[in-house]
């Protein structure tokens, strides 16, 4: 049987790739020349350039890929080292609207002018306020303000003297009359040349002193003389406020031409429309508010209770830069690590006053990440994007209408304590935002706003073509890792290990990972552990040490369940045979690590018409792709023997000792062994594992985590001790998935431990049993005592019911010759193969 089984089984030098250190052509990567280039990347470096080039709306970029393999920084680098044509985005500034102060103006400026435009108008506004104050404060505008208001007195007093005299001569007399901090005039009647009272009035004709014919003349001239004393005050009134407007314009003719002439320079260094108007806003207000630039500052005296500062009279005229561009020297590239609404949007800050009440003005409107963006390139995070409140609807409304609306957004604040609604921005920016594939379909799906602004999908591979060019680049990837953070140089033997667990990662010989921040760690802790055994340089053996310990730090369940297996807690026979009973091989995924292990499969066999039974569907423990796979191998046995004649029988198959969820169907072709020997009444080899999906034709399909699964029956064997027959039997198709441990590859090419690699169900049951499958001749008949005869002959009798399954009928003489002639054919055949 072994020379027969030697067609299947694997050469060691099959089992794992091995990278030629002479690639490097180099003895140590501190010769190599650091990496600074992105590789592996191609379909996504092409596709992010072409989102980049591409104007129109909507072309925003979705870069989906695996965590780890260098997207973020990989976009990074691109958006550092592309030449995208474009100009360098202009300042943006909120001005005060003069109009309504709770819609802020905002005003565009060319790079650098922004700060430049608040300096030039801060400093106006303080020219001006000197030069108003120098110019009330002269010779000549106070002689010609008092030559105008003296005339304006003159009317005064002469109204005030006309009536006077109308009084006097009427006897009466005007006094001023104090009415708490203030004073009016008023009139009282004059008897014997002396000012009397009123009340005194009312006494003198009480004591018949003034008759009450006079008393009464008295009042009517007194109604008279009070109702032109009125006309005449409401006279000094309009004299008053005419003399105040005639100042005020005399103020104004004053400045208006100087003040005119500074704007007129201010619009001349800045030929902007929408500043302009807004300096025209500007300038009528300081005329509007001259005496605001009469008041000399004073400072605060100090208070034993906070007093409320004063408002200050020229914060409208400040000019709030949110955006200044003038250092920079190419297109904005701002990534966004923390996308909460505030840094994403920008926000309106409030203050206490000592009052307790919130305030805000225009000068505490703050940029966010899009703003700051602008023309240029954004990058955020879709997951961190969608937790947080408000940002995603907020962000597509943004890159939909192309307009950036600042509000003070709290969540957690359930009374708005602003009514500023600035005046949105207009931006241009394009955003770059890093996810998974399985949230860019659902958003995809279910979003409808999210195909018309992510237009582009860029692709990162996990995966790349092993070429002698790819392993060069790993080895200046090791250089640049080492160079950056000072670690330990690899020698080219190190770096050969490096490019080994690349290709580890993929499982695929013709393949190697582009998972770099993988790599990176194993750089770094094989650089620790060299520096904790004193070396002066990386060897293969720091790597391989590496790798064990990263995996011995993962693999505790994965201990626990073998001490299960060596102490017979879980029962897993690595020798013998066995009928209707196979070593099946299964990987379990704890987090970031898988492993393999063996589990007993069992099949049972029965009279009836049940067909084939998954106890594991039964019990409602079967996925939908193990569900599937049974419905195959029922198409099998169909196809194999009953395409003339029914299929009967009741067949149970399970997982033995398994209570867990089982899905996939890579023990397909196990189960069907388990069935054949059941049925043949052939045992199966104990110490052979078998992996391996299969279709209705009996063909063996690849399967995914070959190498864990083989690893792990290769440790349950050496739990168990090695018997030089052990091995485990794999699909073809999967040689080059093939990057078993070296310790693996070590005992095959002892003859310790065996690989067979199989293409059909044939094959597989050959070496399991040691007895040919055997196929149908021209008459449709398979080989006497081949495993397909012996199946279909249970068949017929589990059809015909002519015994129960396991208990032998009772034969005739000439039956049990034949019986016994057979069982010695078979022998003979068997002993043969061995």
């Amino acid at each position: 049987m072994a020379n027969a089984q030697q067609k299947w089984e694997v050469r060691p030098e099959q089992l794992r790739w091995r990278c030629d250190p002479n690639v490097f052509g180099v003895e140590s990567s501190d010769e190599l020349k650091p990496l600074d280039q992105i590789i592996g990347q191609d379909r996504a470096l092409k596709a992010i350039k072409l989102g980049l080039e591409v104007k129109s709306a909507g072309y925003n970029i979705f870069v989906a890929g695996m965590t780890g393999t260098g997207r973020k920084t990989t976009i990074k680098h691109f958006l550092d080292q592309i030449e995208i044509d474009g100009e360098i985005p202009g300042d943006i500034c909120y001005v005060n609207n003069f109009q309504n102060e709770d819609l802020p103006i905002v005003l565009y400026f060319p790079p650098g002018q922004g700060r430049q435009f608040a300096k030039d108008l801060e400093r106006t506004i303080d020219y001006i306020k000197k030069l108003l104050s120098t110019l009330f404060e002269s010779e000549a505008f106070q002689k010609r303000a008092k030559q105008m208001l003296e005339s304006y007195n003159e009317q005064t007093r002469q109204l005030f003297g006309e009536l006077e005299k109308k009084i006097n001569q009427a006897g009466f007399a005007i006094v001023r009359v104090d009415a708490g901090p203030v004073s009016h005039p008023e009139i009282f009647p004059k008897i014997d040349d002396r000012v009397v009272q009123w009340e005194e009035v009312m006494q003198m004709v009480q004591q018949g002193r003034l008759s009450k014919e006079d008393f009464e003349k008295l009042q009517h001239t007194y109604q008279e003389l009070s109702a032109q004393l009125q006309d005449t005050l409401r006279q000094v009134r309009r004299i008053n406020e005419q003399a105040t407007e005639a100042m005020e314009k005399l103020e104004i003719d004053s400045v208006r031409p100087t003040i005119h002439e500074i704007f007129a320079d201010l619009k001349q260094k800045y030929p902007i429309e929408k500043v302009h108007g807004y300096l025209d806003d500007v300038r009528e207000d300081i005329l509007k508010h001259l005496d605001q630039f009469k008041t000399k500052s004073e400072a605060p005296a100090a208070t034993p209770v906070p007093v409320p500062a004063k408002p200050d009279p020229f914060l409208k005229y400040r000019v709030n830069v949110l955006v200044d561009n003038s250092g920079l020297k190419k297109i904005p590239v701002v990534i966004e690590n923390s996308p909460s609404y505030k840094n994403l949007f920008g926000t309106i800050e409030r203050v206490v006053d000592v009052t307790g009440v919130w305030r805000t003005d225009f000068t505490r409107i703050k940029a966010g990440s899009l703003v700051r963006a602008n023309g240029g390139f954004l990058v955020l995070n879709l997951i961190d994007t969608l937790i947080e409140p408000g940002v995603w609807t907020a962000l597509k409304r943004t890159l939909k209408n192309n307009q950036v609306d600042i509000q003070a957004y709290d969540p957690f604040y359930m009374v708005s304590t602003s009514a500023m609604k600035p005046e949105p921005i207009t931006v241009k920016v394009k955003v770059l935002i890093i996810g998974d594939a399985d949230l860019f379909y659902r958003l995809y799906y279910y979003d409808e706003d999210f195909p018309k602004i992510f237009k582009i999908r860029a692709d990162f591979d996990t995966e790349m073509e092993l070429q002698p060019e790819a392993l060069l680049n790993y080895g200046r990837f090791v250089r640049k890792i080492c160079g950056e953070e000072g670690l330990l140089p690899f020698d080219r033997e190190a770096m050969a290990a490096v490019a080994e667990y690349g290709v580890e990662l993929t499982e695929d010989q013709s393949k190697i990972s582009t998972q770099f921040s993988l790599i990176a760690d194993m750089i770094r802790e094989a650089s620790f552990w060299a520096r904790q055994d004193g070396a002066g340089q990386v060897t293969r053996a720091h790597v391989a040490r590496a790798i064990e310990e990263k995996i011995y730090r993962s693999r505790l369940i994965e201990d626990k369940m073998k001490e299960m297996i060596r102490d017979g807690h879980i029962i897993i026979e690595t020798d013998g045979q066995r009928v209707g009973q196979v070593n099946g091989l299964s990987v379990y995924q704890i987090g970031e690590y898988s492993f393999g292990l063996p589990s007993r499969i069992t099949a049972q066999v029965g009279i009836g018409q049940s067909g084939i039974i998954s106890i594991e569907r039964e019990a409602d423990l079967s996925g939908k792709t193990h569900t599937k796979g049974v419905a195959i191998i029922a198409g099998y046995f169909r196809g194999q023997y009953a395409s003339h004649t029914p299929l009967n029988m009741s067949v149970s198959i399970t997982f033995e000792q398994n209570y867990g969820y089982v899905e996939g169907d890579s023990a397909s072709s196990t189960e069907i062994y388990a069935i054949l020997s059941a049925l043949s009444e052939l045992p199966l080899r104990q110490d052979i594992a078998v992996t391996g999906s299969v279709d209705q034709w009996g063909n063996i399909q690849p399967i995914g985590g070959v190498n864990e699964k083989i690893h792990g029956f290769f440790d349950v064997c050496k739990i168990k001790g090695f018997t030089g027959r052990q091995g485990v039997i794999i699909p073809r198709k999967n040689l080059k998935n093939l990057m078993l441990r070296p310790e693996v590859v070590e005992a095959v090419e002892k003859g310790e431990f065996h690989i067979y690699a199989i293409d059909t169900i044939d094959e597989g049951i050959e070496i399991l049993t040691g007895v040919k499958a055997g196929a149908r001749n021209k008459k449709g008949n398979f080989p006497r005592n081949s495993v397909h005869w012996r199946v279909e002959r249970r068949l017929k009798e589990l059809d015909e019911g002519k015994r129960k399954p396991g208990a032998p009928k009772k034969k005739s003489k000439n039956e049990k010759a034949a019986k016994k002639k057979e069982k010695e054919e078979a022998e003979a055949e068997a002993q043969r193969r061995r």
